[in-house]
């Protein structure tokens, strides 16, 4: 691993994090103030974390906002959406099935998930400038 992508996978991994902090705000707060279903808060939080992700990564982790948006959101959207239905499987099945609590269960679905789906397919698909140009 070069330092540069040493470096990438670390902005990654801080634009990650504030995600999180999005994602998982905006779940508990709709889960324990307000008393919405836990996987109603969880898609919920899911796609403000999204959104901001993908502002972040768009501008700070592999500066490519100077290119049109336009393909990098639908390449983004097919990951977001299979990384949702899995963040989503993933806490259902944690919290349902093996008796976790729900924020147990969204973490560490966070963690494997964030790593070894979103930051690769970001890295090599989503924000990969030799997509740019090419019809999605």
């Amino acid at each position: 691993m070069t330092v540069r992508s040493l470096n990438r996978f670390i902005k990654a991994q801080v634009a990650s994090f504030l995600s999180t902090i999005v994602d998982f705000g905006i779940t508990i707060f709709l889960t324990e103030a307000c008393g919405i279903w836990y996987l109603l808060s969880t898609s919920t939080g899911s796609v403000a974390g999204g959104i901001t992700n993908f502002l972040i990564g768009r501008k700070w982790v592999f500066k490519v906002a100077q290119l049109p948006p336009g393909s990098q959101v639908i390449r983004y959207m097919l990951v977001w959406g299979v990384s949702i239905l899995l963040n989503i499987s993933g806490v259902y099945l944690l919290t349902h099935i093996g008796r976790l609590n729900y924020l147990l269960s969204k973490t560490l679905t966070a963690v494997i998930i964030g790593i070894f789906f979103n930051y690769l397919l970001q890295k090599q698909f989503v924000f990969n400038v030799r997509y740019e140009g090419r019809n999605t």
